[in-house]
């Protein structure tokens, strides 16, 4: 059977980006995987021939000459199965380690094997720290690199040998038919590395614990939940691997006169039964430490809402902020005396002989319900 052109097989055009190229490989890889696929047959040949494609239009010199020559480029290739691109061999490994890493069940690369852990840091601030900013000193116990291997695990004077087994590599090839798995080596545990003569401090592990002190500043705007995250600043990998980070969790304290939600701030500004009916002018607080001056006009009633534009949170990175809203809570007289009690009841007097339209309208519609009732 005539080998399909390498551009049909993974369904690009000659133009093709080596990008576009990649990308259609690893979606034909994962579809036509044998241990996806368990045995058959079709997807098995189907996952060769995507990799035996990928292997040429991959490389810029494989991919102008089959440009140019066609599959006649390639042949003669001593035997080794694909027109010289043997399943056994490295260079298809290679490839799909590229990939998928350890894709058979292996372990982490060597890098990511040594990092150091993540740490969490929740941290209580003020409503008015998080409208100003500010600075927060965060003090914690961590493992910290070792100070007298310099976090290598060796102890002074000698230094970390090449792991013999995997040949520093960190991971072990074994084939299984065509196909290559690879997996963690069992001598080093993926380090790539042994030692012979451990540091005392540290046991060999590079690293030991102790305490961290760092200043950290919290941008203004932040909001519960927020997170700031510090590069490096988390737990020291193990022999010289990289540091994790660091992340801090905002919490917002409840606050005596705000609330909060998101760049905007509420509270309820109680008003005399006197002040809402003839009207005055307060003076109100402001989140900034400021005051201001609203007008409550004569006949407010319970529940108005007046809003100061600006007067609320910042917005977290941008130069923006939100509004205030001051709720009107009418106060209603609980212990009245003999004058107050008077000359309520003369306005109430004054009330029934003129009602107010909304209460007269009320009672009418009410009188009308008993009666049908």
């Amino acid at each position: 059977m005539a080998k399909r052109d390498y551009y049909d097989v993974l369904g690009v055009n000659k133009s093709a980006s080596k990008e576009e190229i990649k990308k259609a490989y690893r979606k034909l890889a994962l579809k036509y995987h044998p241990d996806k696929t368990k045995g058959d047959k079709t997807s098995e040949e189907k996952f060769k021939e995507a990799s035996e494609a990928y292997h040429v239009l991959s490389d810029e010199k494989r991919k102008t000459n089959y440009d140019q020559f066609g599959h006649a480029a390639f042949e003669g290739g001593g035997g080794q199965g694909f027109g010289g691109f043997d399943f056994n061999s490295s260079s298809f490994s290679d490839i799909f380690e590229d990939f998928f890493g350890d894709f058979g069940g292996g372990g982490s690369s060597r890098r990511s094997s040594n990092r150091g852990n993540d740490l969490r840091y929740d941290a209580s601030i003020s409503l008015e720290e998080a409208y100003k900013g500010s600075e927060k000193n965060v003090k914690y116990t961590t493992y910290k690199k070792c100070s007298s291997c310099s976090g290598s695990g060796a102890a002074k004077g000698s230094k970390p040998i090449k792991c013999s087994y995997c040949s520093g590599r960190g991971k072990v090839r074994t084939n299984q038919g065509f196909f290559t798995i690879q997996q963690t080596c069992p001598q080093c545990s993926g380090y790539g590395e042994t030692i012979g003569n451990p540091c005392k401090s540290c046991s060999g592990n590079g690293k030991v614990q102790g305490s961290e002190n760092v200043t950290v500043k919290i941008p203004k705007g932040v909001d519960d939940g927020t997170r700031i995250r510090l590069s490096g600043k988390g737990e020291a990998g193990s022999k010289g691997g990289s540091s994790g980070d660091l992340y801090l969790f905002i919490s917002i304290e409840n606050h005596s006169i705000f609330k909060r939600s998101e760049e905007n701030l509420y509270y309820e500004l109680p008003v005399s039964f006197s002040d809402a009916t003839l009207g005055t002018t307060v003076e109100v607080p402001s989140i900034d430490g400021g005051k201001s001056k609203i007008k409550i006009p004569a006949g407010t009633q319970h529940g108005k809402q007046f809003r100061l534009k600006g007067k609320g949170m910042p917005v977290l990175r941008r130069n923006l902020f939100g509004d205030l809203y001051i709720r009107i809570v009418t106060q209603v007289p609980t212990s009245l005396s003999k004058r107050q009690k008077e000359i309520l009841e003369e306005f109430n007097e004054i009330e029934t002989n003129k009602p107010d339209p909304i209460i007269k309208s009320f009672f009418e519609k009410a009188k009308k319900f008993w009666k049908s009732s």
